[in-house]
This record gives C-alpha cells, sequence and structure tokens, in this order.
C-alpha cells in the first residue's frame, strides 16, 4: 500500500446492506471497485444506528490494509423506488397533509421491535406514547432503532392515536437546519 492509498475520498453508493447487531454493513460504490465496509460507530458520528438497504449514501472513504472503509458519512438518502409508494398508507384523521409541512418533534425510543415490525417512542414534554411502524421506519431510510435513541419525528393523529409519518435522526434533522 502506498501513501496515496491513505488520502480520504468522496463516494456515492448504495447500502448493500447493514446490521446493526453486527456492527457494520456495506456500500456499493457508485464507480468501479471493492465494496466499502460500513461500521456502525462510523454511522454513529452521523447520528445514526442503522440504515435501510438500498439507501442511497454519500461517504468519506480510505483505503486500509484491510480494504476500503468508510470513514465519515456525508449524507444519506432512503430509496423509494422498490415499488413502494411515496408513503405508507397511514390512516389519518386529519385527512390529507403535506409531510413537509409537520414540524420534527424530538423524541427517544422506547422500545421497537423488528421482528414484530413495529414500535413506541415518547416526544420530549409529553406523556403519550408515538407508534412508530417499520414502513414508516424503511421509509425513512432506517433499518432499526435502539432503545434510548434520541430521534426526530413527524407525529400525525390516526385512528388510535399519535403515530410517526416520518423518522429522523435527530443530529440530522440540527444539521439541516444550519
Amino acid at each position: 500500500m502506498t501513501d496515496a492509498d491513505d488520502i480520504a475520498q468522496p463516494v456515492e453508493g448504495q447500502v448493500k446492506w447493514f446490521d446493526p447487531t453486527k456492527g457494520f454493513g456495506f456500500v456499493v460504490p457508485d464507480a468501479s471497485g471493492a465494496d466499502i465496509l460500513l461500521h456502525a460507530n462510523v454511522l454513529r458520528n452521523f447520528g445514526q444506528s442503522s440504515v435501510a438497504d438500498g439507501s442511497r449514501i454519500s461517504l468519506i472513504v480510505q483505503s486500509t490494509a484491510r480494504g476500503v472503509q468508510a470513514v465519515e458519512v456525508l449524507s444519506i438518502e432512503p430509496t423509494h423506488d422498490q415499488g413502494s409508494p411515496a408513503l405508507p398508507d397511514i390512516p389519518t384523521e386529519s385527512g390529507d397533509f403535506s409531510l413537509d409541512e409537520l414540524p420534527f418533534e424530538p423524541a427517544r425510543v422506547k422500545w421497537f421491535d423488528k421482528g414484530k415490525g413495529f414500535g413506541f417512542a415518547n416526544v420530549f414534554g409529553r406523556s403519550e406514547d408515538v407508534f412508530v411502524h417499520t414502513e414508516v421506519l424503511r421509509w425513512s431510510g432506517l433499518a432499526d432503532l435502539q432503545p434510548g435513541e434520541a430521534v426526530a419525528l413527524r407525529v400525525i393523529e390516526g385512528e388510535r392515536g399519535r403515530m410517526a409519518a416520518q423518522v429522523a435522526a435527530w443530529d440530522a434533522v440540527l444539521r439541516t437546519k444550519t
């Protein structure tokens, strides 16, 4: 390996898979080349504990003796072209709404069970739980949530109470406001 191999470079690609339990996954670069290792610590530095398979991702990578590895996540864009609607079918009492009109609310994950396909979060300053469905999570570009994880939610009133219409990493929302 030469010194030139150590230079960090920006790369665009698509998440091949990411397993939060194993703590890593791989990204397929748009340009030809070997898959890129994405470690959970690098993803956490971006403010997320998971990322959905197929999401578009922008990274800073570095070649090492063990192969190409991500050293920084610059952006993540969920994919919406896998035959799923732009937004999951969410039954609401409020009828039509624009998701962008809803504010992000700071919340903490109470629990999330990927096997069951749902979980709950608590918005800061409010006592009621917010239902989080796995399809909304996937649509938002996330694969899983961990208890205690800080997130930002766009919340709507559903037929059975408050439910998440979009989930984002809290740090990512803060970065877009600056």
